[in-house]
């Protein structure tokens, strides 16, 4: 399913609604038509503002989320970003049109692979998709000017903050898995981490180990 001018404009009216009005943001996110990641039962779904099922058990956030935590990271041209849950890979292709390398990881292959074939159909040559516990961060590629993390926590992953640049900022869900979680943003400075809190949100956990698909 592929989107029309109409649909485009009321998802992007929709996202503004919904406080999303950065404009690079925005821009990111007009470039990135949901309707690709979106499969099955659920494709005319895809421009509602809902999180849907994906294989795995996983899901695809609903927009507006996708676009706060886009607006909070404040990605910059050079900067290279670690996803950890690359999920449908819809973020990873968002934050492609923002960043200068996307690295995304996820433990189930199955999702991996997916993922890789569409951001090559798309011609998005600046992701690399890695099969991985995304729970350790890649510290091989380390250290990052950004880091998003689409599971929630029930505190953000020592690891993780390691492998943050200082100056740099990380997102992420926090909480337990089947109550209220925060969306929180981090940023790592020369004085040690300053947290804010954004809004309410549902993830699903992030889980150590390879998932066995």
């Amino acid at each position: 399913m592929t989107w029309d001018a109409e649909q485009k404009m009321q998802f992007l009216f929709h996202l503004r609604q919904k406080g999303v009005t950065d404009s690079r943001t925005l821009g990111a996110m007009e470039k990135v038509d949901r309707g690709l990641f979106v499969k099955g039962h659920f494709e005319d779904r895809a421009y509602d503002d809902m999180p849907l099922p994906i294989s795995s058990g996983q899901t695809i956030s609903q927009p507006s989320v996708v676009g706060m935590m886009t607006q909070a990271l404040k990605v910059e041209p050079r900067d290279k970003v670690l996803e950890v849950g690359t999920g449908s890979g819809y973020q990873a292709a968002i934050l492609s049109h923002l960043a200068r390398r996307v690295y995304t990881v996820d433990r189930h292959r199955r999702l991996t692979r997916d993922s890789e074939k569409l951001f090559h159909s798309m011609g998005l040559n600046n992701i690399t998709v890695i099969t991985g516990d995304g729970s350790f961060g890649l510290p091989e590629q380390a250290p990052f000017d950004r880091i998003i993390v689409t599971a929630a926590a029930e505190d953000p992953p020592g690891p993780l903050l390691a492998q943050l640049k200082e100056g740099g900022i990380m997102v992420l869900p926090v909480g337990q898995s089947d109550a209220v979680q925060s969306l929180i943003k981090v940023t790592k400075t020369a004085q040690g981490l300053h947290y804010d809190e954004l809004c309410p949100v549902r993830f699903v956990p992030l889980i150590e180990g390879m998932a066995q698909d």
